[in-house]
């Protein structure tokens, strides 16, 4: 036997063990008697005995019966059980369930076929914690011996980097997604201009009795409702223009409350809890509205026969191992709204999908698989953050943070809707239009001259600068797009306004670079329209922004 060794234990035949451990106490280790009456290695064993124990790797020797017949100290730590209640008592006794466990399974194939083995285990302590432990199975004379290294930090950071890379995968895959929608939502845009800009012209020289006058209005029809899915688009791909306000989420859930109880219908029960002394958020309150009607039509979906809707706001501190664990959150106060229904739930596939535009689960023609992504596109133009959590036959809770608004501004009502154009004469005024896309440029220069305007129009910012030089008489307002080539619509306002100071502009928008506008956002105070045009919208910005030359615009 070699020495610090226990002596092999006799083993008896039996059917369904290898053998068993004659009763040998645990202190009973044999040595030859040596001359001076010592025992042959006593010392040894006793600094053996302190190395193993000083370990951090845990070390444990399980005997052939299944009893523990030597544990560590990292064993004991590791385990959470005092060396006392371990030793001479079966692993099944200590802990309950253990022999129907992959671990056991490798245990036992160690103990009868005497093989090396190893596997990752994750364990359950006995507060109801887990923890994962590196094991190794080594048979010895004994029994087996099984080493092991908690590697649960480990196991913890491989789990958040896992996370966090399949959460920027698919941040990367939105964006991408988000570019790609936003440059067609721009070209669409721009034919959707011409053709919603000429229908319109059509449509007011044309008598109502005129045959060709429903065919008109369904074409107008049927651009309005693509200009609304470019719309959406855009705001998906966060280039959407916004006009951002300090808003009060109680407010704004308040004056929804009856149109959500309408929208719902009678089967579904609605319950509003408001947060205390809310905190006041920066962003589009009409995006807002957008965001919780999106969210509550989504909820009545998935209750066809009915349930409970909660809608609720409060205060919130998202904190440092929040943003570690969701890829773009910026520590910080937030404001929250929280939507949850009783309805059908999401299993984890559906889940990974519902921001992505178009898709959707319901039926043909009921739902267009925009109004998701465009409550993602709205949250994060706003800088917030939305997280959804799922359960099939549940019901499901979307929670949008929203970060608290800085400084001491008063929240601000929805924007409010344009006036009504007014009927009469014909406008007076010379307008200086500048338009890279000529078909753009051409149809909103024939609906200005029909509305009573003298149209300049240029192609570029430099052919626009050489129009405004040679033109003597007064320019009374520039009406061009946001981006162009060589210059953007801003630097050229700027540009203009130096010859001609106080020239009112009107900027046109159908895709905001964010060199120009930084996320989306117009600075805040100037005038825009957005694309698509159509004839009674550019008629009547137009006329705003010339009924008021002292405003910032």
């Amino acid at each position: 036997m070699d020495r610090g060794r226990y002596t092999m234990p006799s083993r008896e035949a039996s059917s369904d063990r290898p053998g068993r451990l004659t009763e040998v106490p645990e202190e009973a280790w044999y040595r030859r008697p040596m001359p001076d009456g010592s025992k042959e290695g006593e010392a040894g064993d006793r600094v053996a005995r302190d190395v193993v124990d000083s370990l951090l790797e845990g070390c444990q020797v399980i005997g052939f019966d299944w009893r523990y017949l030597y544990v560590n100290d990292a064993v004991v730590q590791h385990g959470q059980r005092a060396r006392e209640a371990l030793l001479g008592r079966t692993m099944m006794e200590c802990y309950p369930g253990i022999d129907e466990t992959p671990m056991f399974a490798t245990l036992r194939r160690c103990m009868l076929e005497r093989t090396h083995e190893r596997l990752e285990n994750e364990f359950t302590f006995p507060d109801g914690s887990t923890g994962f432990f590196e094991l190794r199975f080594l048979p010895v004379v004994n029994g087996v011996c099984v080493l092991s290294m908690d590697i649960t930090e480990r196991k913890r950071s491989e789990a958040a980097l896992a996370r966090s890379e399949e959460q920027l995968r698919h941040a990367q895959k939105m964006e991408a997604v988000g570019r790609l929608a936003g440059g067609v939502a721009h070209d669409f845009n721009n034919l959707l201009s011409v053709v919603l800009s000429y229908t319109g012209l059509m449509l007011s020289n044309l008598p109502k009795e005129h045959p060709h006058h429903p065919d008109l209005h369904e074409i107008q029809r049927a651009g309005l409702r693509a200009a609304e899915l470019t719309r959406q688009l855009l705001t998906f791909s966060r280039h959407r223009v916004v006009q951002p306000a300090v808003v009060d989420l109680n407010q704004l859930v308040g004056s929804m409350h009856r149109m959500i109880a309408r929208l719902l219908g009678p089967g579904v029960e609605v319950a509003v809890l408001a947060g205390a002394h809310l905190g006041r958020v920066k962003a589009d309150a009409g995006q807002l509205e957008q965001v919780l009607m999106n969210l509550v039509v989504n909820a009545r979906d998935a209750m066809p026969r009915g349930g409970k809707l909660t809608i609720q706001t409060g205060d919130v501190e998202l904190d440092e191992e929040y943003a570690r664990q969701h890829l773009g959150v910026t520590p910080g106060l937030y404001v929250k709204l929280v939507v949850t229904d009783t309805g059908t739930g999401m299993d984890r596939a559906t889940q990974a999908h519902i921001f992505e535009p178009f898709f959707t689960t319901k039926a043909p023609g009921h739902g267009t698989g925009l109004g998701l992504a465009t409550v993602f596109g709205i949250v994060q133009q706003s800088g917030g953050h939305v997280w959804v959590y799922s359960e099939p036959g549940v019901g499901t809770t979307f929670k949008v943070y929203l970060p608290h608004a800085r400084g001491g501004d008063d929240a601000q009502p929805a924007p409010s809707k344009l006036a009504a154009e007014p009927t009469g004469a014909l406008a007076t005024g010379t307008i200086l239009l500048v338009e890279d896309d000529e078909y753009v440029r051409a149809s909103t220069r024939n609906v200005l001259r029909r509305a009573g305007y003298e149209v300049l129009e240029a192609a570029s910012a430099a052919e626009a600068l050489r129009v405004a030089e040679g033109y003597e008489p007064a320019i009374d307002m520039l009406l061009t797009d946001v981006v162009l080539p060589r210059m953007t619509g801003p630097q050229l306002a700027d540009r203009l306004r130096a010859t001609r100071p106080g020239l009112p502009v009107l900027f046109m928008s159908g895709y905001t670079d964010e060199a120009i506008v930084e996320h989306g956002i117009l600075e805040a105070g100037l005038a825009y329209i957005e694309k698509p045009i159509t004839v009674d919208l550019l008629t009547r910005r137009v006329r705003e922004v010339l009924q008021n030359p002292g405003s910032r615009s």
